[in-house]
């Protein structure tokens, strides 16, 4: 019991209590503010951490200076005075809503924000009701209608906002999180501007957890604790501002004056990293594994690969893209590639995780180490190719089969030489093109690895055929 009677719990639901020495009643503080003032904080307010730091002018913004510096794209479309329509594209947490409201308070234009994950046509439609009322008012006022997530909609919802955006009612501002060039209709990505935002650096994360600390919104923080902190949230302001709200608040439940790294570590629990199993990001970290293999880079190819893995990628997915790796980028310079990644997919079928991921890494760095042909991969596009502009000819008597007396009349098979009849079984100068083509050559061997042998040996056999036909 606390002095006076009280017990701990009623003076943490801010109940009065009687002073010590029987004064006036007062109001006690909750437990959570009475540790932030105790620490020389102000009292968390009910508005969210990241939304009181939302910059209010375009020299508050941290980050994208490729769009926002002194002579950048967007710094000059906001100069100008002419809003035009545009689509933010951007991992989360990069500052496209923070944009599109600067864009309206530049303009001096009423902003109507729209979430595809929630909207509907029915948005649409009020936006576009609101947006004549401020065109038709006595202020004549121009509205920009912010989409966020605005790949959500599908192609009638996008469809929707064409003739308003053609027709000058409003200036639209999406902002998607994938590639516009996928999500977005043709129709509407070509009346607006594509501006691609960045992940923010850690200079610009130390940025926004000082603006932080000026708000006496946090307790000390220790620098480790800050570094750890900022690579925890990978380029993300929202995840790392949510972060430190709350950090701030677990901090002052347990009356802690400075968070520190060891406490941090263990209240955030293992590290999550941003990874989006089907989304831009997904392909793009696919894809730096693919090119890291192909490049013979082993290190690299663990670090994709792991990458890939701790993100929470399907290990058979995985598996299966080592498969086709094997086949396009080593082919027959080493057949062996293809066996052991065959052999990974099924040790890990076998053993699942997190056993079976050894055999993954296991085939990624052989695939990285093994030499590189595309010989095989190039001749079947290449005789794709030639067949799709082709005609379709007919095959050679000699070589159809003749399996009916009727056949055999018709001179089916006839003159075919058997090529393990032959001397080296090779049938030297014989033909299996059909008649009246001149012969393409669609596989050339590299001169690495097996396919070295491969190209003497064809340099051999087409020797033998020269000499037979002469």
């Amino acid at each position: 019991m606390l002095p006076g009677g009280v017990g701990q719990d009623n003076m943490a639901r801010g109940v009065p209590r009687q002073t010590p020495l029987g004064g006036p009643a007062v109001k006690a503080l909750p437990v959570r503010d009475s540790i932030f003032a105790m620490n020389g904080l102000t009292t968390p307010p009910a508005q969210p951490l990241a939304e009181r730091l939302r910059p209010r002018s375009l020299g508050e913004v941290v980050g994208q200076q490729h769009l926002l510096g002194e002579g950048m794209p967007l710094r000059i479309a906001f100069e100008s005075g002419q809003p035009h329509s545009c689509i933010l594209w951007g991992p989360p947490g990069t500052g496209k809503t923070t944009i599109a409201r600067l864009m309206a308070d530049a303009f001096d234009a009423q902003f109507i924000a729209i979430s595809a994950v929630l909207g509907g046509v029915k948005d649409i439609r009020d936006a576009v009701e609101r947006a004549q009322a401020a065109r038709d008012g006595l202020m004549q006022q121009r509205t920009i209608v912010f989409v966020d997530e605005v790949h959500r909609f599908n192609k009638a919802q996008q469809d929707a906002f064409l003739p308003h955006v053609e027709s000058g009612l409003f200036t639209f501002v999406g902002a998607t999180t994938e590639n516009p060039s996928f999500e977005v209709n043709a129709a509407l990505l070509s009346r607006a501007t594509v501006y691609v935002l960045h992940p923010l650096g850690p200079d610009d994360l130390r940025q926004i957890v000082a603006k932080a600390q000026a708000l006496r919104a946090l307790p000390a923080i220790e620098n480790v604790a800050i570094e750890r902190l900022i690579e925890y949230a990978d380029g993300d302001a929202r995840r790392l501002l949510n972060t430190l709200e709350t950090l701030a608040v677990a901090a002052a439940r347990e009356e802690r004056a400075q968070i520190d790294d060891a406490w941090m570590l263990r209240v955030l629990g293992e590290r999550l990293r941003r990874f989006d199993k089907g989304g831009e990001q997904f392909y793009d970290t696919i894809s730096a594994l693919h090119k890291s293999v192909r490049g013979s880079d082993p290190d690299a190819a663990l670090y994709w690969l792991v990458r890939m893995l701790d993100g929470g990628a399907d290990p058979r997915y995985l598996a299966r893209r080592m498969i086709r790796m094997a086949s396009e980028d080593i082919g027959l310079a080493d057949p062996r590639a293809l066996r052991l990644a065959l052999d990974a997919a099924d040790v890990y079928e076998r053993l699942g995780s997190p056993e079976g991921e050894l055999a993954l890494a296991e085939c990624v760095v052989y695939l990285a180490v093994a030499p590189k042909s595309n010989a095989v991969y190039k001749a079947f596009n290449e005789a794709k190719a030639f067949i799709a502009n082709d005609g379709t000819r007919a095959v050679p008597l000699h070589l159809r089969n003749a399996p009916t007396k009727l056949m055999q009349d018709l001179d089916y098979g006839r003159g075919y030489r058997y090529a393990h009849d032959e001397e080296g079984a090779f049938a030297a100068g014989e033909r299996y093109w059909p008649d009246g083509i001149e012969a393409p050559s669609f596989y050339r061997p590299v001169e690495r690895g097996l396919e070295l042998r491969i190209a003497e040996r064809l340099r051999e056999l087409k020797s033998l055929n020269e000499r037979h036909r002469s």
